[in-house]
């Protein structure tokens, strides 16, 4: 079922002090916005060596959400520095982050990888956040969609209707991660529709319908409202701006 979602990515910040501090200080400034009724479910993903503890201060029974940044393809075995799905899953974790263009850029994860740490994630109950976006050059050289489109086809469309059901899209112009620059809401709503088109030819319309498909392109506090308020951008994967409480907070009440 479609929900509007927030999720912050911590990436590579702060230290085991300064990360209790901080969720300690979002569930205390965001807890009375996380209350309403028209609040978005919210994830918080910092990094692997403070799950458990930062899922232990997540409210329970709340619309506060763990999250991983990554997981392995494996259920276990001899891969030294590697986490399972399976592993987080059994810390607390609901959702995982997948295919993030730093993952893609950097570690030289393609769209066959993807797609089998989407069933490893699936298998072991998580949800992913599967990544999708565009370089500026490919921008500039208008081919956004078919970039984008075959980013879906080879590294989500294999799933079955079921497992597509438990998956969220994320909209990240490369362009616009840490760069300061964020995409029009105009140009948002543009790739979000795109994407919700390419799920209704894939699998149907009340796919299309039930999918949530977040904006990651340096949304903040500022920006989020506009954002958020097109057809089809369900919510945010933030990053700077979710390691600020005060800023994390006006983004979930941004709906």
């Amino acid at each position: 079922m479609r929900q509007n979602l927030v999720a912050g990515n911590w990436k590579m910040n702060l230290t085991y002090p300064e990360a209790l501090a901080l969720v300690e200080e979002i569930t205390h400034v965001a807890g009375e916005a996380a209350a309403t009724a028209n609040a978005p479910e919210i994830v918080v993903c910092p990094p692997f060596p403070f799950l458990q503890s930062v899922g232990e201060k997540l409210p329970k029974g709340s619309k506060f959400h763990l999250g991983a940044q990554n997981c392995n393809q494996k259920e276990s075995g001899a891969f030294t520095g590697e986490v399972s799905a399976k592993i987080l899953a059994s810390v607390g974790c609901e959702y995982v982050i997948l295919g993030h263009s730093e993952r893609r850029q950097y570690f030289g994860e393609d769209d066959a990888l993807l797609g089998q740490k989407l069933k490893a994630a699936l298998a072991a109950g998580l949800k992913p956040i599967f990544c999708v976006g565009e370089s500026l050059d490919t921008r500039e050289a208008d081919e956004t969609f078919d970039f984008i489109g075959k980013q879906l086809t080879d590294g989500l469309f294999h799933l079955s209707n079921e497992e597509f059901a438990q998956v969220v899209v994320a909209y990240e112009p490369i362009w616009a991660i840490g760069t300061g620059r964020t995409a029009t809401s105009a140009q948002a709503q543009e790739v979000h529709a795109f994407i919700r088109e390419q799920i209704a030819r894939t699998y149907d319309a009340q796919a299309a319908l039930d999918t949530t498909i977040l904006y990651g392109g340096s949304a903040n506090a500022q920006n989020a409202k506009e954002l958020f308020a097109q057809p089809d951008v369900d919510g945010g994967l933030i990053g700077g701006a979710s390691l600020k409480a005060a800023d994390f907070a006006t983004i979930i009440q941004s709906f």
